[in-house]
């Protein structure tokens, strides 16, 4: 069986990728028989390398919230990207196409559904973005994180799956606390702020965190991930700070290996709403500040609703950080029987199968076209 995965751009659809493609290599698909489509210069140039998976790329850029002479010339590229799409299905013969968004899901969309190759769609967030509104008719199947996508995604083609973490990160809620802690020298009996604003950061969340680090520094201790686009500014912020302040912070531009361990560590997140917070606090029963990013579409803002509704997050705006962060944590962190509640919630809502459920209807999609294909040579024969 061979799979074609396009997934790119942001975390929160390449990881729930590499997850499916951990699993699928599990339940007996090759390496060589899963290959990755992505674009020159994004998160899945560096992520897939490192996975071990083949990776081919085509050209394209986002048409969505950009000026309008870059959504025309972005456009085109993605026009003239069908073809390289189309030619590298037919190299790789695909029994089935995997995609979880990204601007350049349309053309290998539209360039598998010429070539007959059925199409599973994962969708990380609750409510789907562009390229996956566009490509919703020609799915076979579209696996869910959570049962609220009904009213997005056709009744016949959903399955509700939840978000696959990554099994490198969910072994890391097996360590205790302490053990967490010190894989980034930081002590027990202090409770643990976990600040992140995604892969290239947050420029908002960094400035209201580094406003008040000398206050929040005097009882907590924090772990923070500035992002690489926004390092350079974290990075002076931390030498400025006072010796006794300083022991108490780890500051990163991005973590890899460790990620896990800074959740397993926390006692509470600041971070967006973006897919990853729908599976990943979940998996660490952690209690949320999120903070959705304002020109995302809505989907940060749907995400961040539903898991507040669910108990596990309350939210601010970036209008709002400036003021309100420092009162918000501190209001969290002294309160240990809301934290509990929160945690509880939190925990209620993971689904530690979600990666093998996903695999197994990539498969089933797979397996159906082999059928239909071993029955049509018999005909024929026949």
């Amino acid at each position: 069986m061979k799979v074609l995965i396009c997934a790119g751009g942001t975390g929160g659809g390449i990881y729930p990728a590499l997850s499916a493609a951990t699993e699928l290599q599990r339940l007996g698909v090759g390496r060589e028989d899963i290959l990755w489509v992505g674009t020159r210069g994004e998160m899945e140039e560096q992520l897939v390398s490192r996975a071990g998976l083949k990776l081919e790329m085509i050209s394209g850029g986002p048409v969505v919230s950009v000026p309008p002479h870059v959504m025309i010339m972005n456009g085109m590229k993605l026009a003239w990207s069908i073809g390289t799409a189309s030619r590298l299905i037919g190299r790789f013969q695909p029994d089935v196409m995997f995609m979880t968004g990204g601007y350049m899901a349309a053309p290998v969309t539209l360039a598998a559904r010429r070539r007959g190759v059925p199409i599973v769609i994962y969708l990380p967030d609750v409510e789907p973005g562009s390229s996956i509104r566009f490509s919703l008719r020609f799915a076979e199947k579209v696996a869910c994180t959570s049962p609220d996508s009904r009213q997005f995604v056709p009744p016949e083609k959903m399955v509700v799956t939840g978000y696959p973490v990554r099994a490198e990160l969910r072994a890391a809620a097996g360590l205790s606390k302490a053990e967490a802690l010190g894989q980034f020298d930081l002590p027990p009996g202090r409770k643990t702020l976990f600040v992140f604003g995604g892969s290239r950061g947050a420029r908002n969340i960094n400035r209201a965190l580094t406003a008040v680090l000398p206050e929040l520094l005097v009882r907590f201790q924090v772990i923070h991930i500035s992002g690489t686009l926004t390092w350079p500014e974290v990075e002076t912020h931390a030498a400025a700070l006072a010796e006794d302040l300083r022991r108490w912070y780890r500051p990163f531009p991005y973590l890899h290996e460790e990620m896990g361990a800074a959740f397993r560590a926390a006692d509470l997140v600041v971070a967006r709403a973006g897919a990853s917070m729908m599976g990943e606090g979940p998996a660490f029963g952690l209690p949320s500040v999120l903070v959705p990013l304002a020109w995302a579409w809505r989907y940060q803002k749907v995400n961040a609703d539903f898991l507040t509704e669910q108990g596990t997050a309350v939210q601010l705006t970036d209008e709002q950080l400036p003021d309100q962060l420092l009162p918000t944590v501190f209001s969290l962190l002294d309160d240990e029987a809301r934290l509990a509640q929160m945690s509880a919630a939190a925990k209620a809502l993971d689904k530690p199968d979600a990666a093998v459920h996903l695999a197994q209807t990539i498969i089933d999609v797979a397996g159906a076209r082999s059928g239909a294909r071993s029955g049509a040579r018999r005909a024929a024969h026949d």
